[in-house]
Parts: structure tokens; C-alpha cells; sequence
């Protein structure tokens, strides 16, 4: 009999695409998307480090709406790269600067590239990334069809 350990990972396994010889032998591995940055689990897409300032683009820092907008286009363009979209986006995480003062600007814009219903979303607080003048970072996962 299995161990109830083996039988979550199996499970967990067939979840994001692989097979059952591949659960019994342990042998799968997730593929690189050559999209240019998503990893792809089955129909998984795993997006994350989004960052939202980057001044070779932008020198002026420390605009948080800009900055949203700049991270959410990254995701949409490469979302479109790997056959998916902002509308197959099932969970955000957004770590995010001073959410004190930060959270509606970033809300505002946030809720301008999701259709409803919008993914589920975490966010943190924190103290700083490591581009001075970054006001946050977003990661995501999707599915692809």
C-alpha cells in the first residue's frame, strides 16, 4: 500500500498534467515555456517578479499607478506570448511598498486590466525591492488551453 504522502503527490502530479507513469516513476519534470519567462505545468502558467519600474525605461520613480500599469502590460504581453490572457489569470500575489498609502492607486489601475470575475489576489507589504525606487511586485499563475 502506498504511503498517503505518495498518494497526495501522485494526485497532485495527474493535477498539473502528467501521467500516471509518470506519477508511479517520479519521472516528470515541468517545461519552460519559450515564451520568454512563464514556466508551464500542464495547463499551468507560473508568472512571477513582475516588477512594475524600471529606469532604463522609466527614470522617474515613484509613481505606483505608472508602475502597475507597466507590470500588469508585462503579464498581458507575456501571457499572449504563452496562449493565455488576462482573463485566464486565476491568482495574483502583489508584494507591494507602503500599502498604507499605495494599495488604492495600485487598486484602481489593478482592477482596470481584469475582467469580472477577477482572479483571487494576495498582497503583502514590504519594505523594498532590489531597484531602488520599485513600489512593487506581481506574480500570477494562469491556465492555457
Amino acid at each position: 500500500m502506498k504511503s498517503r504522502r505518495k498518494m497526495m503527490e501522485a494526485a497532485a502530479l495527474m493535477l498539473a498534467g502528467g501521467t500516471a507513469a509518470q506519477a508511479q516513476t517520479g519521472a516528470w519534470e515541468p517545461k519552460k515555456a519559450s515564451a520568454g519567462g512563464p514556466i508551464r505545468s500542464g495547463h499551468l502558467l507560473f508568472l512571477s517578479g513582475i516588477g512594475g519600474w524600471y529606469p532604463e525605461r522609466r527614470p522617474k520613480a515613484g509613481d505606483i499607478k505608472q508602475q502597475t500599469a507597466d507590470a500588469l502590460e508585462i503579464m498581458k504581453s507575456s501571457l499572449a506570448k504563452a496562449g493565455s490572457s488576462m482573463a485566464n489569470v486565476l491568482k495574483v500575489q502583489v508584494s507591494l511598498v507602503e500599502p498604507e498609502t499605495n494599495w488604492e492607486p495600485m487598486n484602481e489601475v489593478y482592477n482596470t486590466y481584469f475582467p469580472t470575475p477577477r482572479p483571487v489576489r494576495s498582497y503583502f507589504g514590504t519594505t523594498g525591492f532590489r531597484r531602488k525606487g520599485q513600489l512593487l511586485q506581481i506574480d500570477c499563475i494562469a491556465y492555457v488551453d
